[in-house]
C-alpha cells in the first residue's frame, strides 16, 4: 500500500535512523532477565513461556522487542516500514548470536505472511501512524492464531496530538477535534533526540486520531477479547507545571492493550472470523 502515507513515513522514519533517534537504538545489553522485565509479560498477562512461540513485531523495528523477544526463545518476525530500522535489528540479532526474520512493509499490509501465522502479535507505538486503524486490525486478525494475543501500545485517544507545549498557566488545553482520521502534526520531544542535534533535517511526526470507541469496537468486531488496558504515565513528584515530565501525570499520553483472539464467539453469533 505504497500510498502518501507510506512514503512519508518511510522519508521520517529512515531520517530518524540516520539522527540515531531514541526508538532506532537497537539493546544491546540484554540477557534473558533483562529481556523479560523490559517487555514486562508477567504484568501484562502475557504467557511467559516463548520458547518456539512465533511472535510478530509489527512496525516494531530498531533492534528493541525483536531482540528481547528472541533471547527469550522465540521464533521472530520484524515488519517495518524502514530498511534502516530493520538493518538495526540484523544488527541486534547478529550481536546476540539469534535469528531474526525481516521484512520491510506496511502494517496495513501482512500479505507477506500466511493466515494464523502468529501466536503473538506484538505492536509498539505506531498506529497512529495511519489515518485508519481497522485496515490493521483486520490484517492482525487474519495471522494471528486462534487463542493468540495482540499487544497494542498506541496515544491516549483523548489526548492525541497534546503536548506538554499546550500548558496556558492552569492546565493542558485541547482544542483539536475527537475526530477518527484528524490529521496532526507536532514536534517531536527533545528527549528523542538525546545525543545530538538535528535541526530541520527530520519532517515532524504526523499522526492521526483513532478514537477509543473505534479502536475498541473494531477489534471486538475482528474477534478480539480484550484481556488488560493499562493508562501509561508519569511519576514525577514536584515536576515543573508545563514540563513534559509534569504533562505525562496529568493526561497520560498512552495506551497499552492485551488482546486475545477468540473468533469462535463471532461465529457463534453468526458473525464470521478470520483464521
Amino acid at each position: 500500500m505504497r500510498d502518501e502515507v507510506y512514503h512519508y513515513n518511510e522519508e521520517r522514519w529512515e531520517a530518524l535512523v540516520e539522527a540515531d533517534a531514541l526508538f532506532t537504538r537497537p539493546m544491546l545489553d540484554l540477557d534473558a532477565e533483562k529481556a523479560r522485565a523490559y517487555l514486562g509479560l508477567d504484568k501484562l498477562g502475557i504467557p511467559g513461556d516463548l520458547a518456539g512461540r512465533k511472535v510478530l513485531c509489527l512496525a516494531g523495528g530498531g533492534g528493541q522487542q525483536s531482540a528481547a523477544f528472541a533471547l527469550l526463545g522465540a521464533d521472530v518476525t520484524v515488519l517495518d516500514i524502514s530498511s534502516g530500522q530493520l538493518e538495526r535489528d540484523r544488527a541486534a540479532a547478529e550481536h546476540y548470536s539469534v535469528g531474526i526474520r525481516t521484512v520491510q512493509g506496511d502494517m496495513r499490509d501482512l500479505s507477506a505472511f500466511e493466515d494464523s501465522s502468529f501466536d503473538l502479535v506484538w505492536h509498539p507505538y505506531s498506529l497512529t501512524f495511519v489515518p485508519d486503524s481497522r485496515i490493521v486490525f483486520r490484517e492482525v486478525a487474519r495471522v494471528v492464531e486462534r487463542g493468540g494475543y495482540y499487544y497494542l501500545m498506541c496515544a491516549n485517544p483523548f489526548f492525541s496530538g497534546l503536548t506538554h507545549d499546550s500548558w496556558n498557566g492552569e492546565g493542558y488545553t485541547l482544542k483539536q477535534p475527537y475526530t477518527d482520521e484528524a490529521a496532526t502534526c507536532y514536534p517531536d520531544q527533545d528527549w528523542v533526540y538525546d545525543r545530538k542535534p538535528v535541526g530541520d533535517r527530520i519532517r515532524e511526526p504526523r499522526e492521526y486520531r483513532q478514537t477509543l470507541s473505534r479502536i475498541v469496537n473494531s477489534l471486538i468486531q475482528e474477534g478480539f477479547m480484550l484481556k488488560l488496558l493499562s493508562e501509561v504515565r508519569g511519576d514525577y513528584p514536584g515536576a515543573e507545571p508545563g514540563s513534559w515530565a509534569h504533562f505525562t501525570g496529568v493526561a497520560p499520553p498512552w495506551l497499552e492493550f492485551v488482546w486475545q483472539y477468540h473468533p469462535a464467539a463471532l461465529e457463534g453469533e453468526g458473525v464470521q472470523g478470520h483464521g
